[in-house]
């Protein structure tokens, strides 16, 4: 990372209201270690600086805003890919533990070996999917908080990611923006599975200034035991959602 990479980040993440100068030597190396492990593994899409400085570096990083991840807290970061927001959150949070979750043993290596390097002894990488997590023991209603970068909708984020929180732990979602259908649908999924929206943030992405929502859930209660469904349901069925693309004509 150059120095204007560097800039970029530093600027970015203060219009976050973050300082992140002493950390910024380990973001340059986490972007090394990401060019070198994306050539040979082809782990993300974003190649150029600006791109991962802004789309994975900073944009992790708005899953800080209102404060929902201070304190020495257990958080598992569902389809973390390269490590995105583990990473970023790490080098700027100490004190969270994270267990990084993805379904691509390729990309969890990755995590591990680049956790190694970075010397993030609080980040734990594990090969899974969210369905059978959240039917065993040592993780079903376990964690403090549940970060996603999310590509699925809200009711299928609900249904599976509240089965791995405690009661009282809050789902950290980054979406796009978000439909009215979807996250009324999204309210009812997280009344099913034992929460409540309690945040709908939304916000532009500094300096691209692309359209961005911070949904959090609160788990209330418990989660009936027939949630999540078995592996591949909740996305193919999601509870209370037909996504616009199968509604009919």
């Amino acid at each position: 990372m150059n120095s204007d990479g560097v800039e970029l980040l530093r600027h970015g993440a203060g219009l976050l209201g973050l300082e992140i100068g002493e950390q910024l030597p380990q973001f340059a190396r986490l972007f090394a270690l990401l060019q070198e492990g994306n050539a040979r593994l082809n782990l993300t899409a974003l190649k150029t600086q600006e791109d991962i400085v802004l789309k994975h570096f900073v944009d992790s990083l708005t899953c800080l805003r209102g404060g929902y991840l201070e304190g020495p807290l257990t958080v598992l970061d569902l389809g973390t890919g390269a490590g995105f927001p583990t990473f970023p959150l790490a080098l700027v949070k100490p004190e969270l533990h994270f267990t990084s979750v993805d379904s691509i043993r390729k990309k969890v290596d990755f995590v591990r070996d680049t956790a190694v390097q970075l010397g993030l002894e609080q980040v734990t990488p594990l090969v899974g999917r969210a369905e059978t997590l959240g039917r065993s023991a040592d993780h079903r209603e376990h964690y403090d908080r549940v970060v996603v970068r999310a590509v699925a909708s809200l009711p299928v984020l609900a249904e599976l990611t509240l089965p791995l929180l405690r009661e009282g732990g809050l789902l950290v979602a980054q979406k796009g923006a978000i439909s009215a259908d979807e996250l009324n649908a999204g309210r009812r999924a997280a009344g099913e599975v034992g929460g409540k929206v309690q945040v709908v943030d939304p916000f532009e992405l500094p300096v691209l200034g692309d359209a961005r929502t911070l949904i959090v859930i609160e788990k209330l209660g418990r989660t009936p035991s027939k949630y999540p469904r078995r592996e591949g349901v909740p996305t193919a069925q999601p509870l209370f959602w037909t996504p616009p693309q199968k509604q009919a004509r």
